[in-house]
């Protein structure tokens, strides 16, 4: 149960996060949106580093898992088009709904962790499916170090994410078809 518990805290964290900025990050207002009893965060979590440690690691594991199941159910992309096509579901599902409230989230920790080495290495980019994706595409087109591009073209679809989250509007497509071109050149 006391998992359970705390998996529950993290998520409700990572709500209150989203809504509310690190400012409004507190045990109370995660007790609040866990519908727990007052104390309830500060039993299981005492400290605020506690929190958002724990915060932090259920935002990598929903990533990571989210990530992997996604791979598993598209195949390896064939065509630019198709690489542009799981590029674009990605950063669609990343900027609405809950996937936009994560990101507003993952956000906000990435720049606490400049000030945290415990969160900055929790924070650091693993491997996944979707990076493999892109690097086996890469790799099947003959691209020169398929692991350096797949890293900077990540990092761009990333940039564009964040460009777009305060407003939640998506990332355009042409601007997704433009970093696999240059990506294969």
């Amino acid at each position: 149960m006391s998992e359970e518990r705390r998996t529950l805290l993290a998520d409700a964290a990572i709500e209150v996060l989203a809504d509310l900025g690190m400012r409004g990050l507190t045990h109370r207002a995660v007790d609040r949106a866990a519908g727990l009893p007052p104390g309830t965060t500060s039993a299981y979590l005492r400290t605020r580093a506690a929190l958002l440690t724990a915060l932090v690691r259920r935002l990598v594991a929903r990533d990571q898992a989210e990530l992997q199941a996604a791979g598993e159910r598209a195949p390896l992309p064939r065509t630019p088009a198709e690489l542009t096509d799981g590029l674009a579901a990605l950063t669609t599902a990343r900027l609405t709904g809950e996937g936009r409230r994560r990101s507003l989230a993952r956000y906000a920790c990435a720049l606490e962790s400049v000030r945290d080495p415990e969160l900055r290495e929790i924070l650091v980019p693993r491997e996944n499916a979707g990076r493999d994706t892109v690097r086996a595409f890469l790799a099947a087109y003959g691209v020169p170090d398929p692991e350096a591009r797949t890293l900077t073209l990540l990092a761009c679809v990333d940039g564009l994410v964040l460009d777009r989250l305060p407003t939640g509007t998506e990332v355009p497509r042409e601007a997704l078809e433009g970093l696999v071109a240059a990506a294969l050149r």
